[in-house]
């Protein structure tokens, strides 16, 4: 079939379709496959920044900004096919170069000739605006209102979608300019940081954070945090490469180059943090230097991530990984307190990655990806770096501005930042009754307790790991057993002696108890109440040999 036949049928599929969309969602069976997979596997990423973030806050407080992922994509995920979607890729009348407008509640019926197609196009992009989303939770951590998160998390989706398609849908003033981005270090990643240098600058530092200096606070739980970037570094891989759209024609050599340039870029970005962990630390190693190193680089290579030679690609995850180590103490000194980096990692990484487009991107023939253009250094003139760094300008406004102005709204409904009595006790505990043990829980109560702070909805959430039911039985069990014990060492003491042994069935002791006397769920046996204390409660499962 040739050229012209096969986009005469493609025409003809797009009219019988009642959704018109962008030319990049015309899809082959493989297409949609290749798609379908990788979306997939984008979303695994939410499992990679649960356990980095739950590792790198306190443990009172992990469980909740594994909450605020799981709220990410339920909240977020639903808002993007309400609005998200047609924001940045509808095709209605109304559509101009600030924001698309169309396709809305996106549901194409059976019988429509683009219905895998726009499933498969709409998935992708959904696993990319989730990820846009999560990356702010973890600068908000340890002190965000969880209910004005929830509501923070249903909104944010238009914070992403307008910029995104700006950069990616055919109405956007960026992509007619001639912006590249690939696989989102500006739209996805510049946007996430810009987002969370926002809500951390506006939520202010946790309680206490920078009284004995700028050091980073211990980690909740380093293992977390290294499991979270090997999570993520395999989302990475289809992040990048399952942005070729396909592996049809062309593609699947690009899908393969996108691959490999992504793994050298972690390679530039690990070893030059890990130099710097060195020399800062006398010899030693630092995690989050480590860890948000490689992640600053994976950012760094993303929007141009087939567009580099391999040595390129290792400069420009070098350079990432250098700007992400030394921006996140020059942060702390700002003031603006994120708990694991993401304002460096996603906003500054971000910048660079856009720009390093501009600076040494191939023309990838015979895609038109960059529309024939080159980087500087490839010797394709200013125009594409000019380009990129409108992109960065645009992109870093919008993220922060718009982000501070929805905070301020959601402030005037719910107030975004915890009590202080709150913080103190963890979110885990207040917000969702989940109380650890051996983390200064108690410590925190009684420090509370003279400044008359209501307690009540806490007092009774029993300790995780435990079963209350069994801790229950088991005091029941001690307290017959001791009641017995009692009665036994009195009659053996007692001047008048009964006539013949009480327990001459069989002698009640300590072991005997633990040898069988326990008949539980039997119902001719009187259960034993007046033996048991006060303050425990009667069980009727429970009988006993009196």
């Amino acid at each position: 079939m040739d050229n012209a036949t096969a986009s005469a049928l493609k025409g003809i599929g797009r009219n019988h379709s009642n959704y018109v969309i962008p030319g990049l969602y015309d899809l082959s069976t493989e297409d949609t496959n290749w798609v379908l997979t990788s979306s997939f596997i984008i979303f695994t990423m939410q499992t990679g920044f649960g356990m980095l973030e739950s590792g790198c806050v306190s443990i009172k407080n992990e469980v909740n900004i594994m909450m605020k992922n799981v709220i990410d994509i339920v909240l977020g995920g639903f808002t993007y096919w309400l609005f998200g979607y047609g924001m940045s890729f509808g095709r209605g009348p109304l559509s101009n170069p600030f924001i698309a407008i169309g396709d809305f509640l996106l549901d194409p019926p059976v019988g429509d000739a683009l219905m895998g197609q726009i499933f498969a196009a709409f998935l992708f992009q959904l696993s990319f605006a989730t990820t846009a989303t999560t990356i702010v939770s973890g600068a908000m951590a340890e002190r965000c209102n969880f209910k004005a998160y929830c509501l923070f998390s249903f909104l944010n989706t238009a914070v992403y979608c307008i910029p995104a398609g700006w950069v990616w849908g055919e109405h956007g003033f960026l992509n007619k300019l001639g912006a590249v981005d690939i696989a989102g270090s500006g739209p996805v990643h510049l946007i996430g940081g810009a987002s969370a240098f926002a809500s951390a600058a506006m939520l202010g530092p946790r309680l206490g954070r920078y009284s004995e200096g700028f050091d980073p606070l211990p980690l909740g739980n380093p293992v977390n945090a290294c499991m979270g970037l090997f999570v993520l570094w395999w989302g990475w891989l289809a992040f990048n490469s399952g942005s070729t759209y396909g592996v049809s024609g062309a593609k699947w050599q690009y899908a393969a180059r996108a691959a490999v340039m992504t793994m050298m870029g972690s390679f530039g970005g690990g070893f030059t943090s890990s130099i710097y962990s060195f020399w800062r630390h006398d010899g030693g190693m630092d995690i989050m230097d480590l860890i948000n190193g490689v992640l600053g680089s994976l950012v760094s290579i993303t929007a141009g991530c087939f567009l580099y030679r391999a040595w390129e690609a290792l400069i420009i995850g070098a350079i990432g990984s250098l700007l992400c180590v030394l921006a996140m103490p020059l942060f702390d000194r700002m003031g603006v307190d994120d708990p694991v980096g993401a304002s460096a990692v996603h906003g500054v990484c971000g910048i660079w990655g856009v720009i390093a487009v501009g600076l040494f991107a191939d023309n990838p023939i015979p895609l038109d990806t960059t529309n024939g253009r080159m980087g500087l250094f490839k010797g394709g003139g200013w125009y594409l770096l000019g380009i990129q760094t409108l992109s960065v300008l645009c992109l870093a406004s919008w993220g922060i501005c718009s982000t501070f102005l929805l905070l301020y709204v959601i402030n005037k409904i719910i107030p975004i930042r915890m009590d202080p009595h709150e913080e103190l006790l963890g979110a885990d505990l207040t917000e969702h009754r989940i109380r650890h043990s051996q983390i200064g829980l108690s410590r925190a109560i009684s420090a509370l307790a003279p400044i008359k702070v209501d307690l009540k909805n806490i007092a009774g959430v029993q300790p995780i790991g435990i079963n209350p039911g069994h801790e229950r039985s088991i005091d029941q069990l001690r307290a017959a057993d001791d009641k017995l014990y009692q009665w036994q060492s009195y009659l053996e003491q007692s001047p008048v002696k009964p006539p013949g042994n009480v327990f001459s069935r069989r002698p009640l002791t300590r072991e005997g108890i633990s040898e069988g006397f326990y008949r539980p769920n039997n119902n001719e046996l009187p259960v034993i109440g007046a033996t048991i204390s006060h303050k425990l409660d009667k069980d009727p499962n429970f009988a006993w040999v009196d």
